[in-house]
């Protein structure tokens, strides 16, 4: 499961090893007009040569594994729903997933 709590984005631990394995950085992008995030591990070079993406560390939120993101700047800056609730995403076979961010 996929979940915005207090302007984290917060993964949970399944989500995190299927996505990112042990690597503690990701690389991501929004795309506003969609309002639209795309996150890959960073490992996955394809993904920061084709789009402009920023990086940011997973940070361990509990015991089980579960890691989060902080996104409140995105949020504000873009004028999205910051309250906490369940996200709507697609994990591609690439490896990127796309999360679906509604205002």
């Amino acid at each position: 499961m996929l979940s915005l709590k207090s302007g984290h984005l917060l993964f949970e631990s399944e989500l995190v090893t299927d996505l990112f394995g042990n690597e503690e950085q990701v690389n991501m992008v929004f795309y506003a007009e969609r309002n639209t995030l795309l996150i890959a591990a960073q490992s996955k070079t394809f993904f920061a040569k084709l789009h402009k993406t920023n990086w940011t560390a997973l940070k361990l939120r509990n015991p089980k594994g579960d890691k989060t993101i902080f996104l409140r700047d995105l949020l504000m800056d873009n004028d999205l729903d910051e309250s906490d609730r369940i996200l709507n995403y697609q994990i591609k076979n690439t490896g990127i997933i796309e999360i679906h961010l509604e205002n």
